[in-house]
């Protein structure tokens, strides 16, 4: 049985996203003063007394805007709505009760889910304002002021939540689900991907770069396992990142790439590679994630025989540093390969966590040492004691040698390309530690 799912809704500005912040207890939605800075829906974990349900931040409701970012994100809102168990409505007690209020208010009744009504930046202690009173009129009960910069009246608001929540099964399977990051400069399709995967319009599409600003996550099951897709803001090159709220999303970017098991990076097949590509994959390569490379809008680019085989040896020259990642050809559009890109995702993880015996990994370095002779330098030559495993995600092999400064990249690349020949490791980095000790003679 799934989680139940709570809804912050509300017209802009009105502190969805600080609400938001303060109940799963950390910052996961951009908080700003502009207006309209959540698009997407966030979600975020929350527990109260031992229950445990999904909480879901929207973009600010503007009723009759024409905008097309502001449509959507109407749409996004309601989508939200749709999928809630219980929906907290946020009003500002500042800006006192205006016509949107009434207007989304209206909304939330036609549903017919139960609405808790939240007046925030009640931000003083004591007696309510005069201006407190004026949110009855809104027909949805008793308010509950909250301040949700300080957390005053968070507790009173949940426990009002849990009323209406139903019982629900705690999932102990979670270990199971293998959470993906899809990345890529602005554009390139992620949005479409992760709409495309899921069935439903989970993130806003839109050609204006730039358009998704958090991190989205989706939960997929299908005949391949449980994922949780979580599409990220597209990385633009610094000069071009002015806007303080895109710095936020940057942030954002890598730390659901922190968060992944599996980094999808995209490409666009009509612009080919670019040197913010390689930045992008950079990101995933240092911080260790198994990774697949993804060449999106396959079906858009005119091809004969040839054109797979020599895109694909380009981009390998490209991506030359990360050899490992696995390149594979979609359209998030036709839904062209997606069948293969969740085995492939299941794969490398696999691939990622996989964990190599000591004996094993000492008859291959054995074997490698005796096929190439270990460097030399002013008749010292490098002996490599023994190796072993020390962790998983990414691989990581800790060398004792008599001196590491013998032990030169290259004979790391011929030791690691030896051990890739037996055991795969394919689409995750490998990492090396070396410890420097005297032999005991």
């Amino acid at each position: 049985m799934a989680r139940p799912v709570v809804a912050i809704v509300g017209r802009p500005n009105t502190g969805k996203s600080t609400l938001f912040n303060k109940l799963v207890g950390q910052r996961i939605s951009i908080v700003d003063n502009t207006p309209g800075v959540t698009r997407d829906r966030i979600y975020g974990d929350c527990e109260w007394q031992s229950k445990h349900f999904l909480l879901i931040d929207t973009g600010g409701i503007e009723p009759y805007s024409d905008d097309i970012i502001l449509k959507q994100m109407r749409r996004q809102a309601q989508l939200a709505i749709d999928s809630a168990n219980v929906i907290i409505l946020v009003t500002d007690i500042r800006t006192g009760v205006v016509a949107f209020d009434h207007e989304v208010a209206s909304m939330l009744q036609k549903s017919g889910k139960p609405i808790i009504l939240c007046v925030n930046k009640c931000d003083g202690i004591g007696e309510m304002p005069a201006e407190f009173y004026e949110f009855y009129n809104l027909g949805l009960g008793d308010p509950i002021a909250v301040s949700a910069v300080h957390g005053h009246g968070t507790g009173d608001l949940l426990d009002e939540v849990l009323q209406y929540l139903p019982d629900a099964e705690e999932s102990e399977e979670d270990d199971n689900i293998i959470k993906v990051a899809v990345i890529g400069k602005p554009n390139v399709g992620k949005s479409s991907l992760v709409n495309k995967i899921s069935g439903e319009e989970r993130a806003i599409v839109s050609n204006i770069a730039g358009t998704t600003r958090d991190s989205t996550d989706t939960y997929v099951t299908n005949e391949a396992g449980e994922f949780l897709f979580i599409d990220t803001a597209g990385l633009r090159r610094k000069s071009r990142v002015d806007d303080q709220i895109e710095k936020y999303s940057i942030i954002r970017a890598k730390m659901a790439v922190e968060r992944a098991n599996v980094c999808v990076i995209m490409i666009d097949a009509v612009e080919g590679f670019t040197e913010q590509d390689s930045k992008v994959a950079g990101i995933a390569h240092e911080m260790g994630k198994a990774c697949i490379i993804a060449v999106n809008k396959w079906d858009a680019l005119e091809k004969d025989g040839r054109t797979m085989d020599s895109y694909r040896k380009k981009l390998m020259n490209d991506f030359s540093f990360m050899s490992y990642a696995p390149i594979i050809f979609i359209s998030a559009k036709t839904g062209q390969r997606l069948d293969r890109l969740f085995e492939l995702i299941k794969f490398v993880d696999e691939q990622n966590a996989m964990r190599i015996s000591t004996g094993k990994l000492n008859d291959v370095l054995a074997s490698a040492t005796a096929r190439v002779q270990p460097p030399t330098d002013k008749g010292k030559r490098l002996k490599i004691y023994y190796m072993t495993q020390a962790s998983t995600r990414p691989p990581t092999f800790v060398c004792f040698v008599n001196s590491a400064q013998l032990f030169h990249y290259s004979y790391q690349r011929y030791i690691e390309n030896q051990i890739r020949e037996v055991f795969g490791l394919e689409g995750t980095p490998v990492r090396f530690v070396i410890r420097e000790r005297e032999s005991k003679s």
